[in-house]
């Protein structure tokens, strides 16, 4: 009796000190997101407006203007300029803002193409809504992300349109935040909570477990790309969710209808975010299809379908294919090589021609270098991961139980197949991710590399020097995490340094 107290007692505390480390990571992603903005276009868009009301009040004095005459009339023209130059704004980049556009020509009626509610051109056009990552068919531009992330924000978007009148235009910063708020840091507390749960279930020690969520809290680069829209915190969110269902199917014996429903819904979720994570839903319903016949029938697949008919639905009405953008591209069937006009100049796709790492790395060696080891590399930049590859050795070994080996294959089946496509594909995929924090490719499995770091977690727990060096890659991890504090749109601290020393080539 005293020893099953005594484990309450420390379940208890263990569960105390997970909420603080979820409130801690929450508020402070909300702090970011309430900070948002495009800082390295503060001082140019000020610049521009002060040399511009400078002209403006030399050319006003010359007409003989002074008094209150003369500050009405600057006041007036300062108001048109602010509203003309635009360059600071919340939406850090090229690829958040396309798909921002795709939410208000879905919700602003002046906004939207007649008998195309995906199209964008009328919001690109407009100050500081421009975007490389778009498309051109039918004679129209569209976001190049498929459109069914897009269509789920538009709902919430829209019911504050409908509220209150404001738009993105009038009021970016209140509404882009708020919607950050309420999508991104909702389902970074949802998937942090449900990480510590099933930290809870499988690990061993309070050391082990409390290290695995303070990692996931803290060291993974989901964190850093909590303060924009993207699909990468979608992705890892929809993987957790599946995966927790998945473990109470697998280890806990449950065959209720709703563990199933969640695994195959979160589960086509997470690939309608990362197409790569296909082989984690595949993987999944083939190991439930076996365990549990009849409820992945009943459950998992027609959750997955309705996904799936989600994903391909507005991928039809937004551009009559059932292949997503990113599917189109090259041969005769290329909606990336284009041009379109803005204020009378004929303006090229950026893909035409792409400058720097969208370039594409010219060698896969290389690529696979800098992505595992180099510059964006997967080890170098978060370190911590050396540990997931210890845990699921451990799991793997012997003396373990048949579920904990069939865990661990499974996790390092999936991350060597996405790993094997992401390093391997053609030239113009091999670009880290663009402008970008880290190996963005890999952030969803951000997840499953956290649970399988537990038996590391657990070992290296039981001596101080050995819990001292996870303490160590950990502190490394979240260095790399915080480094682009305000955008996470921009590149690494380690591609910075080589670069400053002259490390780089090309």
């Amino acid at each position: 009796m005293i020893g099953t107290t005594d484990d309450r007692t420390r379940a208890s505390l263990r569960r105390g000190v997970y909420a603080i480390l979820i409130a801690v990571s929450a508020g402070a992603m909300i702090g970011r997101i309430l900070s948002v903005d495009a800082i390295d276009k503060r001082a140019v868009q000020e610049y521009r407006i002060s040399t511009q009301l400078a002209e403006h009040r030399k050319a006003l004095t010359a007409k003989g203007t002074e008094g209150e005459s003369l500050d009405e009339a600057m006041a007036a023209e300062e108001s048109r300029l602010r509203r003309r130059i635009r360059y600071e704004r919340p939406f850090l980049s090229a690829n958040d803002r396309s798909r921002w556009c795709a939410v208000r020509a879905l919700v602003e009626e002046d906004m939207r193409v007649p008998g195309k509610p995906y199209a964008i051109d009328r919001v690109t056009v407009q100050p500081g809504w421009d975007t490389i990552d778009m498309v051109k068919h039918d004679g129209h531009l569209y976001s190049s992300k498929p459109p069914l992330l897009s269509t789920l924000l538009a709902g919430p978007y829209w019911v504050v349109h409908k509220i209150t009148g404001a738009t993105l235009e009038t009021h970016p910063y209140a509404i882009g935040r708020f919607l950050l708020i309420t999508t991104n840091v909702v389902g970074w507390v949802i998937m942090l909570t449900l990480i510590a749960a099933m930290a809870e279930r499988l690990g061993t020690t309070d050391c082990g477990r409390l290290f695995v969520v303070a990692a996931a809290s803290f060291g993974t680069f989901l964190s850093t790309f909590g303060v924009t829209l993207n699909n990468h915190l979608f992705g890892a969110l929809g993987v957790t969710v599946a995966l927790y269902a998945v473990l109470r199917i697998w280890m806990d014996g449950r065959r209720e209808i709703r563990w199933f429903v969640l695994a195959g819904l979160f589960g086509a979720f997470a690939v309608t975010n990362e197409l790569p994570a296909l082989s984690f839903l595949a993987l999944m319903g083939l190991a439930l299809l076996i365990k549990a016949p009849r409820p992945t029938l009943l459950g998992f697949a027609p959750a997955t379908v309705l996904v799936a008919a989600g994903f391909f639905g507005t991928n039809w009405i937004a551009h009559e294919s059932l292949r997503p953008p990113y599917m189109h591209r090259g041969g005769e069937d290329n909606w990336y090589d284009y041009t379109y006009e803005r204020d009378g100049r004929v303006i090229e796709s950026h893909w035409r021609n792409p400058s720097g790492l969208d370039r594409g790395e010219d060698r896969t060696a290389v690529y696979a270098f800098h992505g595992l080891v180099g510059h964006h590399g997967i080890f170098s930049l978060t370190p911590m991961w050396l540990l997931t590859i210890l845990g699921l050795g451990l799991w793997l070994g012997p003396g373990n139980d048949r579920a904990s080996r069939e865990w661990a294959a499974a996790i390092a089946v999936v991350s060597v197949v996405c790993l094997a496509f992401y390093l391997c594909i053609e030239q113009d995929g091999r670009n880290y991710g663009g402008s970008t924090c880290g190996f963005r490719w890999v952030f969803w499995l951000a997840p499953l590399w956290l649970i399988g770091m537990l038996p590391a977690a657990d070992l290296l727990s039981r001596r101080r020097w050995t819990i001292g060096i996870a303490i160590v890659l950990l502190a490394l991890s979240v260095l790399s995490a915080s480094y682009p504090t305000w955008n996470p749109w921009s590149h690494p601290w380690l591609y910075h340094a080589l670069s400053h020393y002259g490390l780089l080539s090309g």
